[in-house]
């Protein structure tokens, strides 16, 4: 065997690798050795087929397999040969000419993860913005809660309903005149003015009384799940069973009993460790944050493009499935491609900053557990029906990639956690108003442009929504969530060697996770609104 090297440039390497004919058709001959005891062939005793006949009915099946193993072993051997750390799996091209009897050339290309300066990490600080919940949020809490244990008492027959009333209908629902499938339903309670029905039906309920029967005028939404009335027009033929006013809903210990607790106070308790919770997330987040500023504005060093432009195409994604969203989404798309450039650079930014995540886990023992990984597996296989489960955990155990994806952010927040034990912390306190505006402001006073040190993922949920025909979805689409600023790195870490090389170009298939995914798997198909669901929205 010879390992050539032909590229040696940046991160990027290339190999040329030559195998003798004479090393394969010697591994044939093994496995022909191995086999033959197992062949049964009629005419001939167990074990006692010739070699010559195991090669013409086995043969191609055999050097094929030897192919691949041999390309494996020499793959494997340049890599551990030459101390390469490869980013992502290797491309391995076998020449197309190749035939049994030559020599297999194979050209092996692939990227090598970077050698990562030693990182700063002792002279970080941090300041922690904290909130104590507000009383007024734990009481807006608990009238929400009580809000939605309303009950509602039957008003008499002359009474008319108003906003806020509850009203029992029996519908019909018509396109042209002529009724649709699941367009009929009776006894639906609809909340008048709780947006549940298609805009404009509920308003049309204001002033009816039991017994009244009335015609609703309404246009279906365009984006409607049920393509065959999206945007048309359709009436509704009502009658009104009754019409229900709202209860009153004391906030009291009977209140509280009545959710299986034993006290207002016992109930208020909860409410204020849920704000808490919430709160403290607010404040990691901001904190996370600024320690990833320093991180990024301390630490420059090339990173694999390849790596680069599988998290620029994730970022990309999540942006296309946000302008779908938009009333006008070429003027959405449009928005996008000005600002390609930046998204680029933030995922230069977010390899960069996994790779020295995964640099400062590694050199201070930071690692994840059999146990907390077997529960992220349990975890992750609840999105699947009971009968996928299984099969999703053994194709994470069995698959290093998929395992370092599902561990990776476990893992970044434990090396975030390692960083703020680290770190020199000072405490403010702050409101809630505060604390948000510092997690979006632009603390520099000017916009993050792609080459400043400041995070360019800052996660804007509680921005308003981008204005139709106006903007695309700007960087909150960039991360998954507010604690996701740094691509999975550690994934990297597991990226090996092709498991199967290819021979003739037909290696064997890749592992495939099971069929049913996640947003597929316990989930109803979507139909034409049926029964008491025909006049909600999509």
């Amino acid at each position: 065997m010879q390992i050539v090297e032909t590229l040696n440039e940046g991160l990027k390497r290339a190999y040329t690798i030559t195998i003798p004919a004479k090393d394969l058709d010697a591994r044939v001959d093994a496995e022909v050795k191995k086999i033959a005891p197992q062949v049964r062939m009629p005419g001939f005793r167990p074990g006692k087929v010739p070699a010559n006949l195991i090669r013409k009915m086995h043969g191609e099946s055999i050097h094929a397999d030897a192919l691949n193993a041999t390309i494996q072993e020499s793959v494997d051997k340049a890599i551990r040969d030459n101390n390469l750390r490869p980013a992502i799996q290797p491309s391995v091209d076998l020449n197309e000419d190749y035939a049994a009897g030559k020599d297999a050339e194979v050209k092996v290309s692939l990227e090598v993860l970077p050698q990562v300066p030693t990182p700063a990490i002792d002279s970080i600080t941090l300041e922690r913005l904290t909130v104590e919940p507000a009383e007024e949020a734990v009481t807006e809490a608990l009238q929400r809660i009580a809000d939605g244990q309303k009950s509602y008492d039957t008003a008499p027959k002359s009474y008319k309903a108003k906003e806020g009333d509850q009203v029992v209908i029996d519908f019909e629902g018509k396109v042209d005149g002529v009724p649709f499938e699941g367009g009929k339903g009776e006894g639906m309670a609809v909340v008048i003015g709780s947006g549940q029905l298609i805009p404009g039906f509920e308003d049309q309920l204001v002033g009816l009384k039991a017994n009244d029967e009335a015609v609703i005028n309404v246009t279906f939404p365009e984006n409607y799940g049920a393509k065959d009335l999206a945007g048309k027009a359709a009436t509704f033929d009502i009658v009104v069973g009754e019409v229900k006013k709202p209860g009153e809903t004391k906030l009291d210990d009977d209140f509280a009993k009545s959710l299986g607790l034993e006290s207002l106070e016992q109930l208020t308790g909860l409410i204020k460790g849920q704000l808490e919770q919430e709160l403290n997330g607010l404040t990691r987040t901001h904190m996370k944050r600024r320690l990833l500023d320093q991180l990024a504005a301390n630490h420059d060093f090339e990173v694999p493009p390849s790596m680069v432009e599988a998290e620029f195409n994730q970022i990309w994604a999540q942006l296309e499935q946000e302008a779908a969203q938009e009333e006008d989404v070429e003027a959405a798309r449009a928005e996008m491609e000005k600002d390609r450039d930046e998204y680029h650079s933030i995922a230069v930014r977010r390899v960069r900053l996994g790779l020295l995540l995964s640099e400062i886990g590694q050199a201070n023992g930071v690692e994840v557990s059999q146990q907390e990984m077997n529960m992220l597996i349990a975890q992750a296989a609840q999105q699947y029906r009971q009968e996928d489960r299984q099969r999703f955990a053994e194709y994470i155990r069995q698959t290093p990639m998929a395992a370092a994806q599902l561990r990776a952010p476990l893992y970044e927040d434990k090396v975030v956690d390692f960083l703020f034990d680290k770190a020199t912390i000072t405490d403010r306190k702050v409101t809630r108003e505060e604390l948000e505006a510092a997690i979006e402001a632009d603390e520099d006073g000017h916009v993050h442009g792609p080459d400043c040190g400041h995070d360019h993922g800052h996660d804007h949920s509680h921005d308003e929504k981008p204005k139709a025909k106006k903007a695309a979805p700007k960087k909150a689409a960039v991360k998954k969530d507010a604690e996701a600023e740094a691509a999975p790195a550690d994934a990297a870490e597991e990226a090996q060697p092709a498991k199967k090389a290819p021979a003739k170009k037909a290696a064997a298939k890749k592992e495939e996770a099971p069929a049913e995914t996640a947003e597929a798997a316990d989930k109803p198909v979507k139909k034409a609104p049926a029964k008491k669901a025909a006049a909600k929205k999509a």
